[in-house]
């Protein structure tokens, strides 16, 4: 059965529609959830809610756009409100304050490796930690963008879907973090 098949299957009821639905996106939801949030725990959270509100409203969907686009829609849209969130109520994050300044948690896990080049783990070390303040210098809706443009490798057309506004809009937000990110590399550009 072709996708539109198992979406109408679905809406009628057929439960098993509806968990072939789940399975073919399920991978692509959670990927692009902790992409956004950095978390696995919250990307699981947004991956279960996602699905529910799918479910739940699966009987509105018209067709008008992609099953994706509409689900992307759902799970970015989650994602923007838990970071939302998470910047009022000042959650935990996965920077930790060390000596040398913000840095990733895992990156002071201690490496298992006996043998190691210092210089390159050094560089390592010092990219992640740029990497990770220039993605925290970033907006919620320009991290999202700059997410699903390089590790989604989205086109900037369905992005713009997914966050309801034009494909030169989703074009200005992901310059404007692709700006913020080069500045926060630095001359590792």
């Amino acid at each position: 059965m072709d996708e539109a098949g198992l979406i109408r299957a679905a809406q009628s009821g057929d439960e098993q529609a509806f968990e072939q639905l789940v399975h073919s996106y399920d991978q692509a939801v959670l990927r692009l959830a902790y992409n956004l949030l950095r978390s696995q725990e919250d990307a699981r959270d947004i991956y279960q809610e996602a699905f529910l509100r799918v479910h739940r409203n699966l009987h509105s969907f018209r067709f008008d756009c992609s099953f994706h686009t509409w689900l992307y829609r759902i799970v970015t849209n989650l994602c923007l409100d838990h970071l939302r969130k998470r910047k009022v109520r000042k959650e935990e994050s996965a920077i930790v304050e060390t000596a040398e300044g913000p840095r990733d948690r895992i990156s002071t896990i201690p490496e298992s490796g006996a043998t190691g080049d210092p210089e390159r783990h050094m560089l390592s070390s010092e990219l992640r930690a740029r990497l990770n303040r220039g993605m925290e210098q970033l907006t919620p809706r320009e991290r999202t963008v700059f997410e699903m443009r390089h590790h989604q490798g989205m086109r900037l057309r369905a992005i713009g879907e997914i966050l309801g506004t034009s494909e030169e809009a989703a074009k200005n937000c992901l310059f404007r973090a692709t700006q913020k990110m080069r500045a926060a590399l630095g001359e590792f550009v």
